[in-house]
């Protein structure tokens, strides 16, 4: 029989979704599963987006343009001069969600062999599809102390060698909710500069900023216009997962024309969440505030609570709908598996990601979990209430 590929074999296994067959079976013998495991909100989409899918009226569902509807890249425009992102249409190609912005960055940026620091823990796919484009991840480490924030400069700067060619960031962080501040960007301009490195942001949670702090984006940093790529995603803003509408967005003309031959590759982005997306650029204000202040109370409940068990720490996320919490257990892959496998109260268990597969450095994170904050507050009490008994029980306890 022939062999799969060796990229294949290196491709990592997905932290978030690698534990659903135990889910599946749990669920099949009748346990009720909170799923703190993924991002998928429980927000209503806009009715706006739905009802434009719905009432769509041709007898041909067309390929759009590579780069997606010209009228849906010119309205989002506006979008983005609402956060004093000046931008226009050529500067922008519509992707198959966000992952496929990444994909098509990372294949448009970097050759294979060459190395893209990222500040660790970060989104778990940056992984795959580094592998998936034969560059090499060179992780950062921030610490859970303190909250995440970004690694001294030096830390970046000991880790540059002659294959490095790009900086990644997510901001607000996914899986830790850190928010970076003005200075700590204007500090990474700086290194970008200095070393005439790429900076990629994946900015989706954009939207969900708490607290008073300010939104920065790296769309606003001077002086490195042609280094920067912006990476984003109506998954979050609009609660459409299922869309799989995303953007690349850079002022770099050469960048972009490379990157339109990945997007003609595959033909177009879906028409019908293009459709949906554009439609949603006319959602009130008002839905998003209700939707941030929702995410604001659950966060502080989930805070509140989860610090409260013995041996719990879980610093205060300032954006997006995740934390990361240290947990008093052996080790979190055994521990998340083993609610899903062996543990339940009142028939109920909870589903969480473990945090090591956050992280690149060996080892990392291994005492760690990410939880999701996207159900309402009664699923969230009982989320915690399991958590909290399992600790209780859990034989790989470290304290």
């Amino acid at each position: 029989m022939p062999k799969i590929s060796t990229k294949a074999i290196e491709m990592p296994s997905s932290p978030i979704r690698k534990l659903v067959p135990f889910a599946e079976a749990a669920k099949k013998r009748g346990t009720k599963i909170y799923h703190l495991n993924i991002g998928q909100p429980d927000i209503e989409t806009p009715p706006s987006f739905l009802n434009a899918v719905k009432t769509a009226d041709f007898k041909v569902l067309e390929y759009s343009h590579s780069a997606g509807n010209e009228s849906y890249r010119k309205k989002l425009c506006g979008y983005y001069k609402s956060y004093n992102i000046n931008i226009d249409a050529t500067e922008v190609i519509i992707t198959c969600g966000g992952s496929e912005a990444i994909e098509i960055t990372m294949k448009t940026c970097f050759n294979e062999g060459d190395e893209v620091i990222i500040p660790e823990p970060f989104y778990a796919n940056y992984n795959g599809f580094s592998t998936a484009a034969g560059v090499k991840v060179v992780p950062v480490r921030s610490y859970i102390e303190t909250g995440f924030a970004l690694p001294p400069i030096s830390d970046f700067e000991k880790l540059i060698t002659p294959k490095t060619k790009g900086i990644m960031i997510c901001n607000p962080g996914n899986p830790t909710g850190y928010l970076y501040t003005k200075a700590e960007l204007e500090a990474l301009r700086d290194l970008v500069k200095k070393y005439d490195l790429y900076l990629l942001s994946d900015e989706v949670y954009r939207e969900f900023c708490y607290d008073g702090k300010e939104y920065v984006s790296v769309m606003h940093l001077d002086g490195i216009e042609n280094n920067v790529v912006l990476l984003d995603s109506i998954s979050k803003r609009y609660s459409a997962c299922g869309a799989r509408i995303g953007a690349m967005i850079s002022k770099n003309k050469e960048v972009m024309a490379a990157a339109m031959k990945f997007a003609q590759a595959r033909l177009s982005p879906p028409s019908y969440g293009q459709i949906g997306a554009e439609a949603a650029l006319d959602t009130p204000q008002s839905y998003f505030d209700g939707v941030k202040t929702e995410y604001i109370a659950r966060r502080d409940y989930v805070i509140e609570e989860i610090n409260k068990i013995d041996g719990v720490f879980c610093p205060k996320p300032s954006g997006a709908f995740y934390c990361i919490a240290r947990l008093p257990i052996d080790n979190s892959d055994k521990f998340c598996q083993w609610l899903l496998e062996e543990f339940s109260f009142n028939g109920q268990t909870v589903m969480m990601a473990p945090a090591s597969g956050f992280y690149s450095t060996p080892g990392a994170g291994s005492n760690e979990v990410r939880l999701a904050y996207v159900l309402n507050k009664e699923d969230l009490k009982n989320a915690i209430t399991c958590l909290k008994e399992a600790l209780k029980v859990y034989p790989g306890k470290t304290n």
